[in-house]
């Protein structure tokens, strides 16, 4: 049986520095505000070959506002995201975000909806 891992996270927001005081505040820590065109991201410090999946607060007003979903928004990792992508139709679920390149260092995502309504992502790097 194939592993199935989660490989990031997102916590989606409504006022970014309220969010990133609040997070530094609770958890002790620094974040990393990123301002990639209309995102806005705080990373939390992680390792990447380090334990369990890095994440960060993010902001895009069409992304999550028009989602009609607030949650905090999962990553499973994948070779290629456009193959469990293509099957989710079929398995009763509905694709938001066809593949789409994320940046060219850190690569691919798609989201979409499952049988039970949950907004799910998935991140592969070609």
């Amino acid at each position: 049986m194939k592993n199935v891992t989660v490989g990031w996270f997102e916590i989606p927001v409504k006022d970014m520095s309220r969010a990133i005081d609040f997070y530094e505040e609770v958890f002790d820590c620094k974040l990393s505000l990123q301002v990639m065109g209309d995102f806005q991201m705080a990373w939390f410090p992680w390792e990447e070959n380090g334990k369990g999946a890095g994440g960060s607060l993010v902001y895009h007003q069409e992304f999550y506002e028009t989602s009609g979903h607030a949650g905090a928004l999962i990553y499973f990792s994948s070779e290629d995201c456009a193959v469990e992508l293509a099957k989710v139709e079929g398995a009763g679920g509905k694709v938001q975000i066809p593949k789409r390149l994320i940046a060219e260092d850190i690569g691919y995502m798609g989201v979409f909806l499952d049988s039970e309504g949950n907004r799910i992502a998935i991140h592969s790097r070609s």
